[in-house]
């Protein structure tokens, strides 16, 4: 799309899972064109359900089909020095090239910086690990799971009032690729931000991103308050005296009465003569008799529809929301109105609503013009008709294990 912020930006995206493939992911949207580059044996988001149907598949995975769309696709094994060749040969057309190769495995693979700059000095290499790669810690290997919690996300979820209504309950993990996806992001706007730059300098540069500082920059509130106000916040005490998430009939809820017109406005809804105690009129009482009083909150919400009591509560000047499940999002007629879903139709994997981006910008729109690639796809796309390949290499590559 020639309307497109990034068109005519080449990215090669040489990671797995979710951080990397997330970053390209965001670029492509925006109408640049990437090439996801995978080993023959394919990225292990492939191997990742859910899937498509319930039914396992390297074509079918839910997170591969969604951090790759709007890629093209292409196999190559780096362990061979064809393969490095080849990606190098890339590299010389493209000007960002995302990667997420440990730093004790990068030159073995072509992908360490000085090579690619010797390669193409306009080339923008962007590299995403769990700790960056210098320091200490830059070898070692994480788990999502592993970096969230270096990052101190782990320690601090669940928090309060969740961790005081179940006191024994251990931390928890955030839901699903949450961390890489926030890690993806930064990595997406440093790329650009290096495009941008580049106008002007006419070189290349490298952008050096850790997962676990990603989680830091996340968590800064923690920091400034140990730092500045010598306050040491935990799971058990991050959060609010009274309010918070509680249960009800169909899902949960949070409230945050924390001012006295909020808990004001709360009493018009909540039908529980308990809550007109003198005790809890003012915030001090409040605060003093907090574990009471979302006790008695959590015994009224139990019976109560999540989305009636939103919308019971919405407009009283007491904040509330509910949480929403992913069927209450794909239904939401906010989100429909919003076009937020599109269709788009794999080969495979069928046709589905997927996400798409959370802005709108009518004069360069994001595209969803093509979904996850194949593996493979592209092999003779990129290889014979833009490198100079004939077909009969081709089918050596393939019987020689470097696609």
């Amino acid at each position: 799309m020639s309307n497109s912020i990034f068109s005519g930006v080449c990215i090669l995206d040489v990671c797995n899972l979710a951080a990397g493939p997330y970053c390209a992911k965001l670029l492509a949207d925006l109408g640049a064109e990437v090439i996801k580059v995978e080993a023959p044996e394919g990225d292990p988001a492939r191997r990742y359900g859910a899937f498509a149907g319930d039914k396992a598949g390297a074509e079918r995975s839910a997170l591969f089909l969604y951090c790759n769309t709007n890629k093209m696709g292409v196999t190559l094994n780096l362990r061979t020095a064809t393969g490095r060749r080849l990606l190098h040969e890339m590299a010389k057309q493209a000007d960002v090239l995302v990667e997420d190769t440990p730093p004790q495995e990068e030159k073995a693979l072509g992908l360490d910086y000085a090579t690619l700059r010797a390669v193409n000095p306009k080339l923008i290499v962007t590299s995403i690990t769990p700790f960056g790669k210098t320091g200490p810690h830059s070898t070692w290997k994480a788990y999502p799971l592993n970096t969230q919690h270096a990052g101190g996300e782990g320690f601090l979820i669940p928090g309060e009032p969740t961790f005081s209504m179940f006191p024994d309950r251990e931390p928890v993990k955030a839901g699903g690729f949450a961390g890489e996806y926030d890690t993806g992001i930064y990595g997406a706007s440093a790329s650009a931000a290096a495009l941008y730059e580049r106008t002007a300098s006419g070189q290349g540069q490298h952008i050096d991103v850790s997962g676990q500082e990603v989680q830091l920059q996340l968590n800064r509130m923690s920091l400034i308050k140990l730092t500045a106000e010598d306050t040491h916040l935990t799971r058990a005490g991050r959060g609010y005296e009274f309010g918070g998430i509680f249960k009800a009939k169909n899902g949960y809820v949070i409230v945050r009465p924390t001012e006295d017109n909020h808990f004001e406005s709360l009493l018009k809804v909540v039908d529980d003569p308990a809550l007109k105690d003198e005790k809890f009129k003012a915030r001090a009482g409040r605060l003093q008799h907090g574990p009471e009083l979302n006790k008695i909150l959590a015994r009224w919400l139990a019976g109560q529809d999540k989305e009636d009591f939103y919308l019971k509560i919405g407009g009283s000047g007491c904040p509330a929301g509910y949480f929403a499940a992913p069927e209450d999002l794909v239904k939401s007629p906010q989100l429909k109105h919003r076009k937020f879903f599109t269709e788009i139709d794999h080969p495979e994997a069928g046709r589905f609503l997927y996400p798409t981006v959370p802005y709108k910008m009518p004069a360069s729109p994001a595209r969803y013009d093509r979904p996850a690639p194949l593996l493979g796809q592209h092999n003779a796309a990129i290889f014979c008709d833009r490198l100079g390949l004939s077909r009969a290499e081709l089918v050596q590559l393939r019987q020689t294990g470097v696609i």
